[in-house]
């Protein structure tokens, strides 16, 4: 009789503690997702501020000064080196990175829904580029351009679309189950190429600081929205569970 009322008590026990820790980490993911919608909410306010500040006096003012000063340290060497950088961040370069991702989700990692991620990444935020571009209307600098253009200025596509696309890459990497080692320097490798294509853009006379600002901040917008997003598909498709 005791053994029986023991084994009851022990399995609503475990029940108990099961429940618990379920409510823990679904708790746990209505947090981060709230977190980083106010993340997302915050940079379109911040985003949508600096696209109203374009023409304003203290703006134009910083975006002359810092352009100067990248300017000044111009170098047939620095040239060389921006000009290979900012082709990191053409078309070109894109559709290499995603075959490769392609290699890696259907041979090593035997899934799919990685490459199509970061195809639909790629595409929301080259096409939402565009359309802003149009928005905006905002012509380029006024300045000896190294490199041949033909879009509007602003946001920058090639700082905005490495952001959403190197960066969501970089959000992969580090959910792997990776050494902690390869997964900090691949994400730190991947932070510095976003940052050096949109400080090239600025070296090689084709955006203002504040056209890359903006498209660092809209791409940021995609990584999370794209991150959220994808997660939640995750967790309420049938038979999944939250991991």
């Amino acid at each position: 009789m005791f053994r029986i009322i023991r084994y009851n008590i022990k399995k609503i026990r475990i029940s108990v503690k099961d429940k618990l820790n379920e409510y823990n980490i679904t708790g746990a993911y209505i947090l981060v997702f709230i977190l980083a919608l106010a993340v997302m909410f915050l940079g379109a306010s911040v985003f949508i501020k600096l696209t109203r500040s374009l023409k304003t006096e203290m703006l134009v003012f910083y975006d002359k000064q810092i352009t100067e000063s990248i300017l000044s340290y111009r170098s047939p060497a620095l040239t060389q080196y921006f000009v290979i950088i900012t082709k990191t961040g053409n078309a070109y370069s894109y559709l290499i990175v995603i075959g490769l991702c392609a290699v890696i989700s259907f041979l090593i990692l035997k899934k799919w829904k990685y490459m199509v991620q970061i195809t639909l990444v790629l595409l929301l935020s080259a096409l939402s580029n565009s359309v802003i571009k149009r928005f905006v209307n905002r012509a380029r600098p006024d300045l000896e351009h190294l490199v041949t253009v033909k879009s509007l200025s602003y946001p920058s596509g090639h700082a905005m679309v490495a952001m959403a696309f190197y960066g969501f890459v970089a959000y992969l990497f580090y959910k792997f189950n990776l050494p902690k080692f390869v997964k900090v320097t691949t994400v730190l490798v991947l932070l510095l190429l976003i940052l050096s294509i949109g400080v090239s853009r600025i070296y090689l006379g084709v955006h203002f600081p504040s056209d890359v600002l903006g498209g660092f901040i809209a791409g940021a917008i995609w990584v999370v929205f794209c991150i959220i997003i994808f997660n939640l598909i995750a967790i309420f498709k049938p038979n999944s569970k939250i991991a």
